[in-house]
């Protein structure tokens, strides 16, 4: 701010002040006025701007621990080339809805799938956000192996809480043996008792097992069908989202305290994502030859938060139990950040089923 002044005319008496006191009163008031205007940067009496305090947070995305904490506002072009944060935000979207992490895991996961023989697939459902992630050949139908015991058991338990069947102490040790050990004897009770066939279209109309099929050519016996990792991974949703509270609890649990036989597959995802799994093994016979298959079906993390359905048919001749139990479970231990080659234990290849 300047000030404007007058020109003195005429002679200067001693009645009036000096020429020298008018110019020290101007200095004096311009150091005033410089001094009022410079006070509201300060913001408040401690002098520290309010900006300090913001952190630059995406929406979604929170700032990087490993970056030292959250710039404050204003700090942003501390460090030369540091990015932007909307920069940040932009590289953050770009990875979508699971974040970069994540699809990096992803993106190895991807690559393992490929790098493998045969027919692999993996679909990952986030119950959380709807998000869907898959690999491979996730659509691929084949042999359903011992995977198909879930649906057995949610059907058998579904239709005795809507008394429709009993479920004796007999039928719930054999429910619990098909989780713990895989037990085929148990299966074939169930099946026997809670009828056979009939029970199938249950799992394809209600439970979303859509491709469900049994095989040309063989009995219609639980033994005898094939799906997809996309089955797999719908009925294990409606398990979840769907089934009575208690029955649902009563599963989740024998799935998450499997027996050492079926410690592999989405156990792989490791302790602290208490995963809970249904795997199935089995030697069978398609085009080309006889052929292992490994799968697994299951659940992994806070809430059961992520569904996890993986299908792999090794090729005729050349596969073995020990790779497919490995590659399966490799594939889950990836997703999730688990160490690999993932802790497993092959099942004896005299128990397939």
């Amino acid at each position: 701010m300047t000030r404007r002044r007058t020109p003195i005319t005429g002679p200067v008496t001693a009645k009036g002040p000096s020429l020298a006191v008018f110019r020290s009163l101007a200095v004096l008031l311009s150091l005033a006025v410089l001094l009022s205007l410079a006070v509201p940067l300060s913001g408040c009496a401690g002098g520290q701007t309010k900006g300090a305090q913001v952190k630059w947070v995406s929406a979604g995305h929170l700032p990087s621990a490993s970056a030292g904490g959250s710039p404050t506002a204003g700090s942003a072009s501390a460090t030369p080339g540091s990015p932007t944060p909307s920069a940040s935000r932009d590289a953050a979207a770009s990875c979508g809805q699971w974040g970069c992490d994540q699809q990096r895991r992803f993106d190895a996961a991807t690559a393992l799938v490929k790098s493998k023989p045969g027919y692999l697939g993996i679909i990952v459902r986030d119950r959380q956000t709807g998000a869907v992630w898959r690999a491979g050949t996730t659509d691929h139908v084949m042999w359903t192996s011992s995977t198909i015991k879930l649906a057995i058991a949610t059907s058998v338990l579904e239709r005795a809480r809507a008394g429709e069947v009993t479920v004796d102490s007999t039928a719930r040790q054999q429910i619990a043996a098909m989780f713990s050990t895989s037990d085929n004897d148990a299966a074939d009770a169930l099946w026997k008792r809670y009828g056979k066939d009939t029970m199938v279209p249950r799992f394809q109309q209600v439970y979303g097992m859509t491709g469900l099929t049994f095989v040309p050519g063989f009995p219609r016996y639980w033994g005898f069908m094939k799906c997809s990792a996309e089955d797999l991974q719908r009925l294990m949703s409606y398990v979840l989202e769907k089934l009575n509270a208690t029955d649902r609890d009563y599963i989740m649990n024998a799935m998450r305290h499997v027996g050492t036989i079926q410690q592999w597959g989405v156990w792989a995802a490791g302790p602290a994502q208490q995963p809970g799994t249904k795997d199935g093994w089995s030697i069978e016979s398609d085009p080309g030859g006889k052929h292992w298959c490994t799968s697994t079906v299951g659940f992994a993390g806070p809430n059961a938060r992520y569904v996890v359905a993986v299908m792999y048919h090794l090729p005729p001749g050349s596969g073995t139990i020990d790779a497919g139990v490995q590659a399966v479970s490799d594939t889950v231990a990836t997703v999730f950040g688990a160490p690999t080659p993932a802790p497993v234990t092959v099942p004896d290849p005299s128990t397939g089923l």
